[in-house]
């Protein structure tokens, strides 16, 4: 039997939250930039994503359904899980087959979609969006207000507006841009929870190897 304190606890807890597939109001894209990840991260993990020769820039880390407050993750679905061939296809955008497996497991099994429709919904949401070609082109580390960034992806994409995007920030480097979309892919404003533009003004900014 419980003790009254974890009943009591049970209680104010509340009734677990069952996220469905296929329910969920709009998607954020998030595109991260490669070279600050590696330095954070990836290289300690000898990832293939941080080898030189690659040079990916802003890799797709995902396309997650929200709700209009938070959002669903790891649902429940009768679909299959991918094949290594359909995560290793993805490679050429999000950096590893690894990460590609990942996102679906968290995000993409509660689209409600198949994984291979999944993808191809990912691929197509990444290929709306222009990357500014300006941060290719760096030669040097730079420090810079992180408004920069999202003006210069606000410059190259005219159907996004300040409300429709955020860049994120971790331990003072530029880590994400957050895109929101409806369902059918046009640009919509972001949920309160999601707009939390990073405000850093020397915000560092890597180049590609």
């Amino acid at each position: 039997m419980l003790s009254r304190l974890a009943l009591l606890l049970t209680c104010l807890a509340g009734p677990a939250r069952a996220d469905t597939a296929g329910v969920f109001d709009y998607y954020v894209l998030s595109l991260s930039w490669s070279a600050n990840w590696c330095a954070l991260e990836g290289d300690a993990r000898g990832s293939p994503q941080c080898d030189p020769a690659r040079d990916h820039g802003w890799i797709l880390h995902g396309l997650w359904p929200q709700y209009e407050t938070g959002w669903p993750d790891f649902c429940r679905t009768a679909e299959r899980p991918p094949s290594r061939r359909e995560t290793e296809a993805m490679a050429d955008i999000m950096g590893t087959s690894g990460l590609a497996w990942h996102q679906w497991d968290k995000h993409g099994t509660c689209t409600g979609l198949s994984a291979q429709q999944y993808f191809m919904l990912s691929r197509e949401a990444y290929g709306r969006v222009v990357r500014p070609d300006v941060f290719h082109r760096l030669e040097d580390p730079v420090r810079l207000p992180a408004e920069v960034v999202e003006e210069a992806f606000l410059r190259d994409n005219p159907g996004l507006t300040r409300d429709t995007i955020t860049i994120t920030c971790r331990s003072g480097h530029i880590q994400e841009a957050r895109i929101c979309f409806t369902r059918e892919l046009e640009p919509r404003r972001c949920g309160d929870d999601v707009i939390r533009d990073c405000t850093l003004e020397d915000a560092l900014l890597l180049p590609m190897r």
